[in-house]
């Protein structure tokens, strides 16, 4: 037991002893718990603030302005199926909003049912990552929302002409491309589709009780939380997992220690960043997911292979930290994950009702 805990714990059973009511037996419970939660905090308070920041009011990009139409246009096209080649998939398919941006599946079917070979990543605060994708080989959202469509084994499309035409046969498309592009002679473009998505998932950020916890409330996070967030400083995992994302900001080596597919049963050995650059040196290196949301956005890891966070914390642990977590650990550091998850403005999440 602590010591801060002994002398209030003393008169919780001393009260128990004598007969004491209820009320007061609560009353001394509810001492001890907040001598213990200032403790806590007076130990983690300051050094959480300075390892981590709020999500930011906004999500800016200087070569991509944001007005309401383009996030209007971006909105549109992030819900619409008609761009894959057969109308089965839209952005929302693989990331969606109603779900914290996740299908919540290990893989994901692209256009003609077959799945792709890594885990779709959140779209919620997806704007502010460094890099997009497992392996990084996007710049930016606005880069990244190009790539799926043209994908053979996700949305199919055989190329951006194909979709540029599909698009201007539709007056919707005209009208809206035209509103968010006042002055281009051909509003209809690949490159402004890119940015109409973009723009769009730049309004993804969903701020949880923990940015009010960095923003000074201390009581945003409850005892458990922060015991978990002690527990997630102490263990190490901020050697990663820092900034405002909690990740999403470089690359690691899965398996520092150990061989990662070893611990996630893996089917097959993905080499990660390698197969973008072809340097040993990327070899298993993959981008830091964020822990936002990580509680609502299973299964985890690049290839989805392990269906439960408790089971994810432990793998993570051993193979990159080389520790072996008690079950008190993880069962702390989940308690903490899960106070991470935040929400989005409910109109955000709905298909438009253009499209219905």
């Amino acid at each position: 037991m602590n010591r801060h805990w002994i002398p209030v714990a003393i008169a919780v059973i001393g009260l128990a002893g004598c007969g004491q009511s209820p009320e007061e037996i609560e009353s001394a419970r509810l001492a001890a718990e907040q001598l213990e939660n200032d403790r806590l905090e007076a130990e983690v308070g300051s050094m959480a603030r300075g390892m981590f920041k709020p999500l930011p009011a906004s999500s800016e990009n200087p070569d991509n302005p944001i007005t309401k139409e383009k996030v209007k246009l971006g909105q549109v096209l992030y819900f619409d199926k008609r761009l894959s080649l057969d109308g089965t998939q839209s952005c929302n398919t693989c990331h969606n909003l109603a779900t914290f941006g996740v299908d919540n599946l290990a893989t994901s079917p692209g256009d003609a049912g077959k799945n792709g070979d890594r885990n779709s990543p959140t779209s919620l605060n997806a704007a502010l990552h460094t890099t997009q994708f497992w392996d990084g080989r996007a710049k930016d959202v606005e880069e990244q929302a190009g790539m799926p469509i043209t994908n053979p084994v996700e949305m199919a499309i055989p190329n951006e002409d194909f979709l540029v035409k599909r698009l201007k046969d539709i007056d919707l498309y005209q009208k809206l491309f035209a509103a968010a592009y006042p002055d281009d002679k051909a509003p209809v473009s690949y490159l402004n589709l890119k940015k109409a998505i973009g723009a769009f998932e730049r309004q993804l950020l969903a701020p949880s009780k923990w940015d009010s916890y960095l923003g000074g409330h201390a009581n945003a996070l409850s005892l458990a939380e922060k015991k978990g967030l002690q527990t997630f400083i102490n263990v190490g995992c901020t050697s990663c997992h820092g900034g405002e994302l909690l990740g999403g900001n470089m690359f690691q080596k899965f398996g520092v220690h150990h061989d990662y597919w070893e611990h996630t049963k893996s089917v097959k050995v993905d080499e990660g960043r390698f197969t973008v650059t072809g340097l040993d040196a990327d070899k298993y290196m993959f981008k830091v997911p964020s822990l936002r949301n990580v509680a609502k956005t299973a299964p985890y890891f690049h290839d989805g292979s392990v269906a439960d966070l408790n089971s994810a914390v432990k793998i993570i642990a051993k193979v990159n930290l080389n520790k072996d977590l008690t079950d008190d650990e993880v069962k702390n550091i989940v308690t903490f994950l899960e106070a991470l998850t935040g929400e989005l403005p409910v109109e955000l999440t709905q298909e438009p009702l253009e499209l219905l």
